[in-house]
């Protein structure tokens, strides 16, 4: 048969019925992918300091991947001990300070040569009788990885706190404080410093100005701040209480400093009171907040810490009460403040100088809620 006595050649058609099955197909694959992607822009792109790392990870956890993030997690810090760095000391600081009222000192690990200032209450700024209202210090505490570093901050119970609502935490609601430090609070600022876990990631509330995100739960670790600007640490219901008069209260887990004590449990977290049992093993940043018999306020952080060596930290530090604060890179941040020049504008120092986060973090609007105090607007300090 010759080519002119062959049909014609006609192009294949696809049904109509499969063409829109793939269109549907193709669709419902595009929405599916340009979710997660929109979602994933917007955490980046969230009003609020935050590292790109910090949001990235975050973003993995709140869409379902928090386990694999904490296996990760739980795999690499079971494995590395971080050094920390200790602070730089003045030249002739450590050897002339004012002895503290209550004075504590962190116990000296044998054979391990000391830096300079290293277990030595160093004072910062005056308060309103003229005597120093903080003072820092570092130390190592733990003896079986002596190249970790936890820095101290102790605040005297006179200075001011306040409690900030963060854009995203305790939630993405509009709260008075625009996430910052308010602007006529820096010229006395005293310290600040960052607050607890997630609000996804502990059962407690958050209380500020008479408006609730979530509701306290009696038994937690709380910090609470009076109408006096007092800040106390307790279990809410047995040591601390919230009324009428009550600023701000903040609740992380459980306690894990009582009567001067760490409580019992905390080396495998059986019932997971502080978070999973194998997340609080982890050589990592960790952050914690108490009061000492005085009533004075303690803080510690540190690289390189499991949940059992924060805590003697806080013992060691002189806390009586405590409570855990926030973990991990990046969210651990203090900072003492100091007047430098005849401005009165007080400069940031950081109490460990491998704190990832800038000095003055919250001087911006920021993703976390947080903590800072003042000295009283009468002093000239």
């Amino acid at each position: 048969m010759s080519t002119a006595d062959s049909p014609p050649h006609r192009p294949l058609r696809r049904h109509p019925r499969r063409r829109r099955r793939l269109l549907v197909t193709a669709g419902i694959t595009a929405a599916v992918l340009a979710a997660p992607a929109v979602s994933y822009v917007q955490a980046l792109t969230y009003p609020g300091s935050a590292p790109f790392a910090t949001r990235s990870v975050e973003w993995v956890r709140d869409n379902g991947g928090g386990r694999v993030v904490d296996a990760a997690e739980n795999w690499w810090y079971a494995r590395h001990v971080p050094a920390g760095q200790t602070p730089t000391v003045r030249a002739g600081t450590g050897s002339t300070h004012v002895v503290r009222v209550v004075q504590v000192v962190p116990p000296v690990i044998p054979g391990v040569p000391q830096a300079v200032g290293e277990d030595q209450w160093i004072p910062g700024r005056s308060g309103t009788d003229g005597n120093p209202a903080l003072w820092t210090t570092f130390f190592r505490p733990d003896a079986a990885h002596p190249e970790v570093i936890a820095g101290a901050a102790w605040i005297e119970a006179g200075a001011v706190a306040h409690l900030v609502a963060g854009t995203t935490q305790p939630d993405r609601g509009s709260w008075p404080g625009n996430a910052r430090v308010a602007t006529t609070d820096v010229p006395n600022l005293l310290a600040t410093f960052n607050s607890g876990f997630k609000f996804k990631d502990t059962p407690g509330g958050f209380l500020l100005q008479g408006r609730s995100s979530r509701p306290l739960v009696d038994g937690l670790a709380t910090a609470v701040i009076d109408a006096r600007g007092h800040l106390d640490v307790g279990r809410l219901g047995s040591d601390v209480t919230v009324g009428p008069t009550t600023l701000a209260a903040r609740q992380n887990l459980q306690m894990v400093v009582e009567g001067g004590r760490p409580v019992p449990g905390l080396a495998d977290d059986a019932h997971g009171a502080w978070g999973t049992s194998r997340n609080q093993k982890q050589f990592t940043w960790r952050s914690g907040l108490g009061v000492d018999a005085r009533g004075d306020t303690v803080y510690v952080a540190g690289n390189g810490l499991d949940l059992v060596h924060l805590t003697d930290a806080l013992v060691t530090a002189g806390a009586v009460r405590a409570m855990e604060l926030d973990m991990h890179h990046g969210m651990a941040s203090f900072a003492s403040w100091q007047p430098t020049d005849g401005s009165g504008t007080p400069t940031p120092t950081k109490l460990l100088p491998d704190m990832s986060r800038p000095a003055d973090r919250y001087l911006e609007p920021d993703q976390r809620d947080f903590f800072y105090l003042t000295v009283p607007t009468t002093s000239g300090g």
